[in-house]
């Protein structure tokens, strides 16, 4: 197939090269097709659109230059000088194949190799993590990233460099999925002790903010348990993911009540933790497994009633009756009898806000309101009574 014959070329020559459009919309599509402006020849007196290259033949020649350079940067080559020039050519490539990302991260692996013979090796290596990663648009790209232990030594180097979108580079390699839709989870868990401080050393950009959101979720509660949960929920309280953030609820769910497990020092936990747990407590309810992995702990209601943080047993009570409803799972009714009644008495809307929120559960997960949350609430509301006893 001839350039001029490629799909879209003709479409995008009619739309942009007629009588009267402007001339910067010409340029701007001759360049993102990768063509020469000067080769047009149009019923306007502009040119028709020529692109340069298929996107195979761009492929083939980008895996020759490819390999050059990695020939280049492993020996002595009298123009390994040149190289950083190169690169930052690439940084500018439109129209960049898939492969293109796939060859950057291989260089990151042969420039770590090779660093103590390449005096500008940390250059070299930021501009091929952005060659690599800083145009993909998508979080969820699918690629053959071949991760090796060179790759693993980089948590260091770039974490350390303070480079707030060389970082978002790096964990954007180690999120991504390859076509097996496995991420790197391994390579991950070194950079956790990384993560949990990195607020406060580099400024979030929305870009670095979803990226760290996506490698918490990836890691688990398990992962950083090694490193400080006080230190991790700092991380947590800083970037106060929602659900829109998410890309698997049931994870946000587990790592959340785990969190809750080991203690009863809630102290830490923003009001934000409690809302966004409710939230994300119909993906976890409703399968026997799951309440199995994460058992009730009922020490959390008796801190919250006794450090009188009603709008945090509001969220813990809705909860417990979405994940472990009272009268299953060793759960009695009469166990929550007493926080609920005190909850109601401090604040009377929250029985309410129960109710809907069971409400929507039922709908996510289409089981029935528990016969045992009405019969608590009408027991409850009873008691609340100006002449009850």
């Amino acid at each position: 197939m001839s350039p001029a014959n490629l799909p879209g070329v003709n479409l995008r020559h009619q739309q942009t090269c007629q009588t009267g459009r402007q001339v910067i919309s010409h340029r701007e599509t001759c360049r993102r097709l990768s063509s020469l402006p000067g080769n047009c020849r149009c019923r306007s007196g502009r040119a028709s659109t020529v692109p340069l290259f298929t996107s195979d033949r761009l492929e083939r020649i980008l895996h020759q230059l490819s390999t050059a350079i990695i020939s280049t940067i492993s020996g002595t080559h009298t123009q390994r000088k040149l190289t950083p020039y190169v690169l930052r050519d690439l940084i500018e490539l439109e129209n960049r194949p898939q492969c293109l990302t796939e060859m950057a991260y291989e260089w990151c692996s042969v420039i770590y190799e090779n660093r103590r013979s390449l005096w500008d090796w940390e250059s070299l290596l930021f501009v091929s993590l952005k060659i690599g990663f800083r145009h993909v648009r998508s979080l969820y790209i699918r690629a053959w990233l071949t991760h090796t232990e060179h790759h693993r030594e980089l948590a260091d180097v770039v974490f350390k460099s303070q480079k707030s979108e060389a970082i978002a580079d790096l964990l954007h390699a180690w999120t991504t999925r390859d076509y097996s839709l496995q991420p790197a989870h391994t390579l991950l868990g070194t950079c956790t002790g990384h993560l949990v401080s990195l607020h406060n050393f580099v400024p979030f950009s929305p870009r670095l903010r979803q990226l760290v959101i996506r490698s918490v979720e990836l890691i688990g509660y398990e992962g950083f348990e090694g490193v400080g949960v006080e230190r991790f929920i700092g991380l947590l309280n800083h970037l106060r993911v929602t659900v829109v953030d998410m890309d698997q609820r049931d994870k946000w769910a587990k790592l959340l009540l785990d969190i809750l497990q080991p203690s009863e020092e809630t102290q830490p936990l923003s009001h934000w933790f409690w809302e966004l747990l409710v939230e994300v407590a119909p993906s976890w309810s409703g399968r026997l497994q799951h309440r199995l992995l994460v058992p009730y702990n009922p020490r959390i209601a008796t801190f919250l009633t006794e450090a009188q943080e009603w709008s945090m047993l509001e969220c813990w009570m809705g909860t417990v009756w979405m994940v472990w409803p009272p009268g299953t799972d060793g759960i009695a009714e009469g166990d929550l009898d007493h926080s609920i009644l005190l909850l109601l008495r401090q604040r009377p809307g929250a029985a309410q806000k129960l109710k809907q929120w069971m409400e929507r559960w039922t709908q996510e997960c289409g089981e029935d309101v528990p016969k045992s949350f009405r019969r608590i609430c009408k027991r409850a509301h009873k008691a609340t009574q100006p002449d009850a006893p």
